[in-house]
């Protein structure tokens, strides 16, 4: 600096560091709009005054034990450079705290994040359980580790600490859980608590560092039954007793899920025009399904007893839907391994092999997304007459087994 400068400097800087604490209640002008400001009590702290919009203004800068001085003279320093460039420095310094303040309001953690997210889709979830098995899994595996970390501190490194332990001992497990957390901090960056990539992401990121799920367990199918064995089964389940066989069989016919048999209502059946209209809510792709009954499937709705107040098709005995292990149970007592989802593979292996149905009316029938955008257009009709022309010949297939003299012969409840 110049002497000239100095001078200057010397007549702006009025101010003695050594003399602060000893200045007198009051105002005292250090210059170029810096004041050291003196309460009756002796408090001590910095202002800077200036005019704004032709109106004059203070601005605090910190108290004196805080801020010292040579930091006062530095803070108005800084606030005379706003004035030039045309800004109001107490209007940016209220703005800077706000952002600040928002900023931490807006900090959640992984576990708040998730909770918010799950609360938000519960009622979506067509399963009472889903929202349980989202749950239990984040509670086991994510919440030890990112549970308290801020979404939007949550990387790459933090999730595959969550998944490698179980990657390749709880494959199927590790996978829902992956894209249960991808969800979670998508949903997250959606509502402004994170931004960025998502560190969860499968395609493109973690399938470089994580092995594929099929390269590390191979993927289970449903134990099925060889469709050639199907009415040689029904003939074995037809002799069981109980709600439960008739809800298999009735799976069978009509190639459904269990969950949806199990949660069937009557209200949901015309016998007239039999069809059994599915709602959305209980289908897995959260569209409507018309099921074509069958002759078959018919005659098993119409021997079934009905229950005053009760508009489940197929009640558990004491009451309620049939547990999701009930098939399970009787199929094992029965002695077979196999799965009530099997059938529906079965039907698919039948349709596939032994008819000249097209493969979307099969899929249709099996209430599938058709993959192609443009075929699920053109199949909007959904195929209904070819589809029930496709439950009578399978019902008939299952009702009906080879005779001795190899001729065919119909069973109890079959079209043949």
């Amino acid at each position: 600096m110049d002497c000239e400068g100095a001078v200057m400097a010397k007549k702006i800087e009025k101010l003695s560091a050594l003399r602060i604490a000893k200045y007198s209640p009051g105002c005292h002008g250090d210059g170029a709009n810096l004041w050291l400001q003196v309460g009756p009590t002796g408090g001590r702290s910095w202002l800077f005054r200036y005019r704004f919009g032709g109106k004059a203004r203070n601005m605090g800068l910190g108290p004196v034990h805080t801020v010292s001085l040579a930091e006062a003279r530095e803070k108005a320093r800084e606030a005379r450079k706003l004035l030039l460039d045309g800004l109001d420095p107490g209007a940016e310094k209220r703005s800077r705290l706000e952002a600040i303040k928002l900023a931490a309001a807006v900090q959640l953690t992984f576990d708040q994040c998730a909770e918010k997210y799950i609360s938000a889709h519960r009622t979506g979830w067509r399963n009472p359980k889903h929202a349980a098995q989202w749950e239990n899994t984040l509670a086991t595996y994510a919440s030890p580790i990112i549970g308290g970390v801020s979404a939007a501190n949550v990387n790459t490194a933090l999730v595959l600490r969550v998944l490698e332990p179980i990657w390749a001992i709880k494959t199927e497990t590790a996978s829902r859980l992956r894209g249960r957390i991808e969800a979670i901090l998508d949903w997250a960056k959606v509502r402004g608590y994170r931004s960025g990539e998502n560190p969860a992401r499968w395609k493109g990121h973690l399938d470089k560092m994580l092995p594929a799920r099929a390269k590390v367990k191979a993927v289970e199918h449903h134990p099925a039954l060889q469709f050639s064995e199907t009415a040689a089964f029904l003939v074995d389940l037809r002799r069981q007793e109980g709600v439960t066989a008739r809800a298999l069989e009735f799976a069978i016919l009509t190639a459904a899920r269990s969950g949806e048999v199990r949660g069937a209502t009557w209200g949901e059946v015309d016998l007239r025009k039999a069809v059994w209209v599915v709602p959305r809510t209980r289908m897995k792709a959260g569209k409507e399904h018309h099921v074509p009954l069958s002759d078959a499937a018919l005659h098993l709705l119409r021997a079934l007893p009905r229950f005053e107040g009760v508009d489940l098709v197929f009640p558990a005995p004491r009451g309620g839907q049939l547990s999701d292990m009930a098939m399970t149970v009787l199929l094992r007592r029965m002695g077979l391994t196999i799965t009530a989802h099997g059938f529906r593979s079965s039907f698919r292996d039948w349709a596939g092999e032994t008819t000249a149905y097209p493969r979307e009316v099969i899929e249709h029938a099996l209430a599938h997304q058709l993959r192609d955008k443009t075929e699920a257009a053109y199949q909007r009709g959904a195929l209904f007459d070819k589809r029930r022309r496709l439950m009578g010949d399978w019902a008939t297939y299952c009702c009906t087994i080879k005779g001795d003299g190899g001729g065919v012969v119909a069973i109890r409840g079959g079209t043949a």
